[in-house]
This record gives C-alpha cells, structure tokens and sequence, in this order.
C-alpha cells in the first residue's frame, strides 16, 4: 500500500531521502510532478533534420509536432548511451543513499542495458550510494505511472527494498491502451508492409493498441477516434477493480482538447484518486507521429 504524504512528512523526508527515482524522457511524465517528487529524468536524443534535441530540453513536444506535421524525412532517435544516465544517478546521489532507476523493456530499446552500464560505472564514481536498475512491463505514461509511485514511496522514507518492491507491484498492475489518429508515420517509417493498397486501407482506421508484459499488439481495429475511444473506455471497465479507485493518466500527442474531453468522461464513469494529463513526449512520438490518444491506468494503492 502507498503512503499517504502528510505536509511535514514530505518537508522532512525531501532532507533526508533514502531513495531517489531515475527515469527518462519515455516516461511522460508531466514536469510540475517531476519536480514535485525530486524524479531524475534522463533526456533522450533526437535527430532531426542533422540537428541532436535532447528531448524536454532542446525542444518541447508542441515544437516537435509542429516540425514533424512539416517534416520531408522522419525524425529518428539516437538511443542512449550510458553517460546521460550515470550523469543522473550522480545528481541523484546527492541527496540519496539509494537510487531505483526505471527504465522501458529491453524488448523496446537498448535503455535498460545502458543504465545497468552506468549503474557499474557508478561503483566506482560513487560507491557509497547503491543502484538498482529495473525494466518496466509497460511504457510511455504506463511507465509514468509506475516511476510515480516508487517517487512517492520513496519521498516518504521507505528503504529501497521497499520502493522496489511498490514498483514492480505497479508495473505488474498497470494497463496502458492508446489509438493512433494515422498511422503514415508507421508507414513513411517502414513499420508497417508499403503496399499502396494495403497502406490506403490502413490509413482509414485508427488502431488501438495495448503494451503488457514488454510487448505492444493491436486490440482493435475502429475506423474512427470517437468509436477508438469508447472502446478504450470499455477495455478500462472491463480491466478496473471493482470497489478499488484509480491513478489514471491520459496521454496525448499534440491533441490537448481530445485529451481534455476523454479525462472528463474518465472521470465521469470511474472512481479516481489520481487523474491527469501528460504529453506524448517527442521520443515517443517519432514513431507514431501527432494525434495520439491514450490512458494507462491501475487500481488500488
């Protein structure tokens, strides 16, 4: 169960934490929590246009889409070396004893490889504070979520025993669905076959997807947002606790009044302790490009 942070509780333990949360840019989560709960976030790196953008320093999510809508080549995404992570867990270690990073599955990307890199080049940088790295069951702001609720347990002065513990406990919990508004960037990108008549029908329907257990597949085919939404908002009733409230997180790609409407019917059918909006960070959006639209979600504490 998580605790509940009482004011004094959160003045005191941000002076002597035990634990501190590493995660990156894939994560999605909204910057005021970022701050909110001492998270390191490791920027990843764009390339575009033969330009590197560290993602959420360089450039935001709304200059992104706006250079992706009117991009002649796809953007692409340089991967992460070990670097950008020891350089958090050295900032991270100065208010810590511990550090938990999360990253995505190694079925996604080479993240968790070099972080597990870094945390060995940190035993010898700084081997008074301990490092474990664990790869996370879902993404995007799935992810979020469970790099969340290791920050909140972690402000409260749980050991990292314990913070792991709250963390896979969430991974294993999390739902995450999401529907593509096009899929032309899956396509221009050669992730999906370029036959012209295969590509005209695909390009009418807006897929919604799911990420489990590190693995993303297709749970629906609709041919409209309105039709992917309401079987979003199915697929959350059917997965929802009965008698548990949520943590809910909508995510959007550069669709801020779609976003703004599905967290109000979210809101509306299902009990919440925790409901807000991220963006769909530019490393992310790379490969399914503006106009996504999703929600991850667990129940209980």
């Amino acid at each position: 169960m998580l605790p509940v942070l009482e004011p004094w509780v959160w003045l005191f333990t941000t002076m002597v934490n035990k634990v501190a949360v590493v995660t990156d840019t894939t994560a999605c989560i909204p910057q005021e929590q970022v701050e909110k709960y001492g998270i390191e976030v490791v920027p990843i790196e764009l390339v575009f246009d033969g330009r590197v953008y560290r993602d959420g320093i360089d450039i935001s999510p709304a200059e992104f889409y706006k250079l992706l809508r009117e991009a002649k080549e796809l953007p692409t995404t340089s991967g992460c070396l070990p670097g950008p992570y020891l350089a958090a867990y050295r900032e991270a270690g100065k208010r810590a004893s511990n550090i938990l990073c999360i990253t995505e599955s190694s079925n996604f990307s080479g993240m968790f490889n070099s972080a597990q890199i870094a945390m060995e080049m940190a035993k010898t940088s700084f081997s008074n504070v301990a490092t474990e790295v664990i790869e996370c069951a879902t993404a995007a702001a799935g992810m979020g979520l469970v790099a969340l609720a290791a920050a909140k347990a972690a402000v409260s002065g749980e050991s990292l025993t314990e913070v792991v513990e709250i963390a896979k406990s969430v991974g294993q919990r999390v739902h995450l669905f999401a529907t593509l508004d096009t899929l032309h960037y899956l396509v221009k990108g050669g992730r999906v076959p370029k036959a012209a008549g295969l590509v005209n029908s695909l390009l009418r329907i807006k897929p919604v997807f799911t990420v489990y257990q590190g693995d993303a597949r297709t749970v629906t085919l609709p041919r409209t947002i309105r039709s992917a939404i309401r079987r979003i908002l199915k697929l959350m009733g059917q997965r929802a606790v009965r008698g548990q409230s949520l943590h809910v997180a909508v995510m959007h790609a550069d669709a801020i009044g779609e976003a703004i409407a599905f967290k109000d019917r979210i809101a509306s059918q299902f009990d919440c302790t925790e409901l807000f909006i991220t963006e769909f960070t530019p490393v992310m959006g790379v490969h399914t490009g503006p106009g996504v639209i999703g929600v991850a979600f667990y129940s209980g504490d």
